[in-house]
């Protein structure tokens, strides 16, 4: 396995060469001490491991490598040293080894004895974690959604290609045997030919509280929390921990939250490696007035809490993705999940580890159970012992096409946002709108959806996304220059994401 030169660069001295050298090179360490040479793990020597981010997802990322048994957690990494330090505390009383605790990340990177970064942070810093580590050799684990934009997951996709390290995305499902047995099923044409699935989140979501000017935790290191995103002084959302999910500088709301995960598995089942050829996305935030019995209330996130996006593809195949936020029932049977459409049956993904297939009668033909965590981990560390990047069963690329999906939804929505448009209207455009879903019905279920959560859709209107065309050969929108500004952002200083052939 891959590392820095055998010397160790520690201290100040590196940081500081590395921040002024990053903002016009893409590259947080100088050419002479990049990955360079390869260290090899001896069958008896443990990976050593450093976390970043140490919110809640991180202790899942704990578990699995404490259960996994073949590494050590070196180093705990996060700009709020406090809550680092309690996670540091509970390794300790399970291992007997107190991981280091560092606020800059870019320290633990820095140690050749570091083989392995997972990445649990906030979305805004997913991609500039992974690139960074691995352009100091070390193999990655990046949560979903891998990217923040569409430009970071090329650049993703570059490094890990550039530095020859593992890079896997944190989707796994895909480390299921319930949803690798529905996708060889469908591979293998047990529903007929699927031309149409349909991802859902409908997972509650209240309000995170109201829009207005809050304190930055004292224990926090907002220089380094903000990383690539502009520092917003003074934060808008009460809740500074988790609720930035639902503000687009840090996050990509629910569809680029949970929905990487159902994503994933329906361009799978519709079996597309590629882009698609346009999308539209409709919805809004809608519904916390009435939650507060407040016509002027306001909540905090500015990401849509109902959203549907229609994608289209080149070789004649439709994706929908329903986000709903508020209370709703389940649709066939699936809350959080799938639905493959073929021409002589269906697929049903329920959970992570169960699917069902049906046939055109709703009569069970099949079902598909099993799957935990530690598959995913396991599949991931098997590939930095074995140096088999085509072993990964989530690697860069595969977690660029399904997170972009949410990235090309969300561009669509915030490109419409204002504008708003009433049930006849949208109904006016969804019927222009090309695929293979009933996009009248599907308009009607997400109305009568916001309806019976008391939203007064002539006070609230949704708003009606810009349809837009996509290159899948080039990854990028054809004539729309405000969308394909929205591909990447503006970085700060040193905090820059590489472009894919400066990484």
């Amino acid at each position: 396995m891959k590392s820095i030169s055998r010397r160790r660069f520690m201290g100040d001295a590196l940081l500081t060469a590395a921040a002024a050298s990053a903002a016009t090179s893409g590259l947080w360490l100088p050419a002479s001490v990049r990955a360079q040479d390869a260290k090899k793990v001896s069958a008896n020597e443990k990976f050593g491991v450093a976390i970043v981010g140490c919110g809640g997802r991180a202790g899942s990322h704990i578990g699995e490598l404490l259960a996994d048994g073949r590494s050590e957690i070196l180093y705990l990494c996060d700009p709020d040293l406090p809550r680092a330090e309690n996670r540091a505390k509970d390794i300790e009383k399970k291992t007997g080894r107190k991981p280091k605790v560092v606020a800059d990340m870019r320290e633990a990177f820095a140690d050749e004895a570091v083989d392995v970064v997972t990445c649990a942070s906030a979305n805004h810093w997913h991609a500039l974690c992974g690139v960074w580590a691995m352009q100091a050799g070390k193999h990655v684990y990046i949560e979903k959604p891998i990217s923040h934009n569409i430009h970071e997951g090329k650049a993703l996709i570059a490094a890990a290609k550039k530095y020859g390290v593992m890079c896997q995305v944190g989707s796994q499902c895909r480390s299921n045997e319930a949803i690798q047995g529905a996708f060889k099923f469908a591979k293998d044409g047990g529903v007929g030919e699927i031309k149409l699935t349909r991802g859902l989140c409908y997972k509650r979501r209240k309000s995170i509280g109201a829009l207005g000017k809050y304190k930055v935790p004292e224990t926090v290191d907002y220089n380094l929390w903000s990383g690539p995103a502009p520092i917003v002084d003074p934060p808008t959302r009460p809740n500074f921990h988790y609720d930035w999910h639902w503000q687009r500088l840090y996050g990509n709301g629910d569809l680029g939250n949970q929905g990487p995960h159902q994503t994933d598995i329906a361009r799978t089942l519709l079996g597309v490696e590629d882009f698609p050829t346009s999308v539209i996305s409709y919805g809004g935030r809608l519904g916390y007035q009435a939650e507060r019995k407040d016509d002027n209330y306001v909540d905090a996130g500015d990401t849509a809490n109902t959203e549907v996006s229609i994608y289209n593809y080149a070789d004649g195949k439709t994706l929908v993705f329903e986000t709903r936020g508020l209370e709703t029932e389940a649709y066939r049977g699936a809350s959080i999940g799938v639905v493959a459409y073929g021409s002589e049956g269906y697929i049903v993904q329920v959970n992570y580890g169960y699917c069902v297939a049906y046939d055109l009668d709703g009569k069970q033909i099949k079902e598909f159970k099993g799957g935990r965590d530690l598959n995913h981990f396991r599949n991931f560390l098997d590939a930095v012992k074995n140096d088999d990047y085509a072993s990964l069963n989530a690697d860069a690329r595969c977690g660029h096409l399904s997170a972009a999906l949410s990235h090309l939804g969300n561009i669509s929505y915030y490109l419409g946002e204002e504008n708003k448009v009433s049930p006849d209207e949208a109904k006016k455009v969804l019927e222009a709108v090309p695929g293979n879903d009933d996009n009248v019905e599907t308009l009607g279920r997400t109305l009568a959806h916001l309806e019976k959560n008391g939203v007064d859709l002539a006070k609230t209107p949704i708003s009606m996304g810009r349809m837009l065309k996509i290159d899948p050969k080039t990854e990028s929108f054809v004539d729309d220059a405000e969308a394909k500004a929205m591909e990447t952002r503006e970085y700060r200083g040193e905090f820059v994401v590489p472009t894919a052939d400066k990484v």
